[in-house]
């Protein structure tokens, strides 16, 4: 098994939280620790020569990536969904292709997935992207193949969908490079019950969610899911799973401390407001697409329960990103 140090780099996005980086930095330090030699060393970079500020306040120095490329195993983005990023530096591109062709594996911790797609590294190539941008992700770049796998490995292009997805893609790694009687050891180091394929969902399991395990509730809210555009009433909802409506209700109050009629309508609008801050689809296609039978019924419903109106949404989210590109 190959026992070289590898040297591994985390080029930081402006804004980027250090919570993006802690779960990838906690696998390399005990990786470390347990094989009582330096298996990795770990560098941060940022784009150029200023400092980041994190949102929590943090300083991270400036480290100038252009600098310190040569002699990495591999390279990671790190950005923060809260601040994509709206364009990257043109000379980021070809940095990365070289390092590339050099054998350099490219990867992307979560939102760093943006600025690396933006390269256009990853056209023709498949990546995970957080289930919650996966819809803004594919309609800003149709040619690559996002998925919403944990993890995905392409052609030397490595990225992970979120938090505990990059334990599981570095411990996946660090088994193949280190051997997998160390990569169990750091799982049991981590505290990890197990370690996930690429192929395990996103999202935790229902039942996890709802906080219940009420069969007749968990078909309920699958159904539900299921049928977001053409909305399913309270009784074909009670005569699926097999129950009174006068039930259905009882258990939506027991374990939700709601109806199903209002929690039908907050899941819908939540779909709705995800649709409209991610994705430049008109608000009438959201609402028809989301079981809104005309935009003043959407436009009402959605202002009752955000405060807000569609329009005034959207407009206040392309404000706030315009302001965090100056």
């Amino acid at each position: 098994m190959a026992s070289e140090l590898r040297h591994v780099g985390f080029l930081l996005w402006p804004g980027a939280s250090p919570t993006v980086l802690m779960p990838a930095l906690a696998a390399l330090r005990s990786a470390n620790r347990l094989a009582e030699r330096e298996c990795y060393k770990a560098t941060c970079l940022t784009l150029d020569e200023h400092p980041i500020v994190t949102p929590e306040g943090l300083h991270w120095p400036a480290n100038p990536v252009r600098e310190q490329t040569q002699g990495l195993s591999s390279l990671w983005l790190v950005a923060d969904a809260d601040q994509l990023p709206a364009q990257v530096p043109g000379w980021l591109a070809p940095l990365l292709r070289l390092r590339l062709q050099e054998g350099v594996e490219l990867g992307a911790i979560e939102a760093g997935v943006f600025p690396l797609a933006m390269t256009g590294l990853l056209d023709g190539c498949r990546c995970a992207v957080h289930w919650r941008m996966l819809d803004e992700f594919r309609e800003r770049f149709p040619a690559v193949e996002a998925t919403s796998q944990l993890f995905v490995e392409d052609r030397k292009r490595l990225t992970s969908s979120g938090l505990q997805a990059t334990v599981d893609l570095f411990l996946k790694h660090l088994a193949e490079q280190q051997g997998q009687d160390l990569a169990a050891l750091v799982a049991e180091d981590l505290t990890l019950e197990r370690t996930r394929d690429a192929t395990e969902k996103q999202r935790v399991p229902l039942r996890n969610r709802l906080g219940s395990s009420h069969p007749k509730l968990t078909q309920a809210v699958i159904l539900m899911e299921a049928n977001i555009e053409e909305p399913l009433t309270t009784d074909d909802i009670a005569n699926h799973v097999c129950v009174s409506r006068r039930q259905l209700e009882r258990i939506f109050r027991q374990y939700l401390d709601s109806v199903p009629s209002q929690y039908y309508l907050e899941m819908r609008l939540n779909r709705a407001r995800q649709m409209l801050l991610q994705t430049s689809k008109s608000i009438i296609q959201i609402g028809l697409s989301c079981g809104f039978s005309s935009g003043p019924h959407f436009s009402s419903a959605y202002r009752n329960c955000f405060g807000i109106t569609p329009r005034e949404d959207r407009n206040r989210r392309r404000a706030q990103q315009q302001d965090a590109t100056v």
